[in-house]
């Protein structure tokens, strides 16, 4: 059959029109809420919220303009702002028992820098190329604020009322200090976010060589503190070395400090954890891990475990020096040396233990170990099999053979603000990233990880706000 040149005119013209993924790969139509939570990301991607010139106002703002538009209430919708450019959304779902305590569903909108120089693509404009989301904040943390008010406007819609109030908070800061966001809102405005427990990112899917192995739900997270390492010297001429170069001092201790390993030490998550992961890594590793659920002490299996460096720091608190500093001028005898190490500590270890096992490893009183940044609380939060059971339920209808594993962050969220206020932190979100690269150059997400995160969420918070024998 041929096709005329104005018909093939025509063709093109009607090609151009229709979405660049869709023609890309002849993609089925999007649902009504799978629209919906791109159209939400969209928005709140090109919207800059970087702490040096963005606002998470603006995003705030806009988000609350959107719930309002769908019936929310001007009483359910809040915007507080405390501080120039940063403000935080909180979305009141009223459930039909306001006597049970609300569920929480946490994300921040704030952002790390993008520089445009810095990308291939402009990190402030979302682009869709062959089923990937691109710019900043896909995958940190823009695309689960979008679904969280998705499932709202969708909840709504469907006339579903739960059996208790759900909220959603949209917050500054995350990636800045919290002192404009959660923190706030816990010191300031309590009552918004009041909460039995909350859904925050920090778990999610793990992919491995391209296939998902695991929905992780982080339950716990490692705490920050930063230690000062400093040798003095009375220092002198350059041409007259002596053996007591403070220098040399400080790179001693340092190699001492890099070959110490603290000593493994799990609790309720990490034990879980590797109980679970054992039969997803299998083989000699799989094997290792079950030993060392049953026995701590065992060096062996610790050793090769520890092979992997994420892995190793689920098992351990881990310090690792990060900056250094030394001498004056280049013809002089260092005066002064100092480095910082960073360490992650074990939610129930404290600041002054791991500060006298970094003095015992360094071994030289002639190097003074201070306290840069002590360490906060974060208590892990408890794997109550209710909560287990919703969340297994929910990934095994979207992700059928994909096992529940809970985690430890070796990182750090604001989890640990809420945590600290008495409300359990779950990392859940479903989503599954391919190469994760959430701080990096063109930030992506693929359309599948984000629309099956949109549609896991969606069933499990219906799990933990149905009304018993729904």
């Amino acid at each position: 059959m041929t096709t005329s040149p104005l018909h093939a005119v025509r063709r093109a013209l009607l090609a151009l029109a229709l979405p660049v993924a869709l023609t890309a790969q002849n993609a089925p139509a999007l649902t009504r809420w799978q629209a919906q939570a791109r159209d939400l990301l969209k928005e709140l991607v090109e919207i800059n919220t970087t702490h040096s010139t963005g606002s998470t106002v603006a995003a705030a703002e806009a988000m609350a303009h959107r719930m309002r538009a769908a019936g929310f209430s001007e009483q359910d919708v809040v915007v507080v702002e405390n501080a120039p450019r940063k403000g935080n959304l909180v979305v009141r779902y009223r459930g039909r028992n306001p006597n049970r305590k609300p569920i929480l569903l946490l994300s921040h909108i704030d952002v790390v820098e993008g520089e445009p120089q810095d990308w291939t693509l402009p990190p402030f404009q979302f682009i869709e190329r062959d089923g990937t989301f691109y710019g900043r904040g896909v995958a940190d943390d823009k695309d689960e604020g979008a679904i969280h008010l998705t499932l709202l406007l969708r909840m709504k819609a469907e006339g579903y009322v739960p059996d208790r109030d759900i909220i959603v908070a949209l917050t500054a800061d995350e990636e800045g200090g919290s002192a404009n966001g959660v923190d706030y809102l816990v010191r300031n405005r309590p009552d918004l976010i009041q909460a039995e427990f909350a859904f925050n990112e920090g778990g999610g899917g793990r992919v491995e060589e391209g296939r998902r192995v695991a929905n992780e739900t982080q339950a716990s997270e490692k705490k920050v503190a930063n230690f000062t390492l400093e040798a003095t010297n009375p220092g002198g001429h350059s041409s007259q070395p002596r053996p007591d170069n403070a220098i040399y001092q400080l790179a001693a201790a340092l190699d001492r400090l890099g070959q110490y390993a603290f000593p493994v030490h799990l609790n309720e998550v990490t034990r879980e954890y590797f109980r679970r992961q054992a039969a997803i890594s299998g083989g000699e590793v799989g094997r290792a891990m079950t030993r060392i659920v049953a026995n701590e002490r065992d060096a062996a299996a610790a050793a090769l475990i520890s092979k992997d460096p994420a892995n190793n720091s689920r098992l351990r608190t881990t310090c690792v020096a990060t900056m250094l500093e030394g001498g004056h001028a280049s013809n002089a005898l260092p005066q002064r040396a100092r480095a910082t190490v960073n360490c992650r500590i074990l939610p129930d270890e404290t600041t002054e233990s791991v500060q006298a096992r970094i003095v015992a490893a360094v071994a030289d009183t002639g190097i003074k170990v201070s306290t840069q940044r002590g360490a906060n609380d974060s208590p892990p939060s408890p794997l109550t099999p209710a909560l287990v059971a919703a969340i297994e339920s929910a990934s095994q209808e979207v992700f059928p053979g994909i096992p529940v594993v809970p985690t430890m962050s070796t990182g750090a969220t604001d989890g640990r603000i809420l945590r600290n206020a008495g409300i359990p932190v779950y990392g859940v979100s479903g989503l599954f990233y391919d190469t994760p690269n959430a701080h990096g150059m063109n930030e992506h997400v693929s359309s599948k990880a984000f629309y099956d995160g949109l549609e896991f969420m969606y069933r499990l918070v219906k799990k933990v706000t149905a009304s018993p024998g729904t």
